[in-house]
């Protein structure tokens, strides 16, 4: 028999408890290439730079 709880978690007490597990949005940055917004320390995917390099080669889509 594995460990059972002693007594019921109250729903205060789990909801507390659950507190920190929300979702948080991501960092934007706004790309130096093109201006528009991407998640911080990731490849722009409007125009393909990354920091001050070209870093894939985007489709004229």
């Amino acid at each position: 028999m594995g460990p059972l709880p002693k007594r019921k978690v109250s729903k205060s007490r789990r909801n507390r408890r659950r507190a920190h597990d929300a979702l948080t949005l991501n960092h934007l940055v706004e790309c130096e290439g093109c201006g528009e917004y991407h998640i911080a320390h990731r490849v722009c995917l409007k125009c393909g730079w990354y920091r001050d390099t070209h870093a894939i080669e985007m489709n004229a889509d």
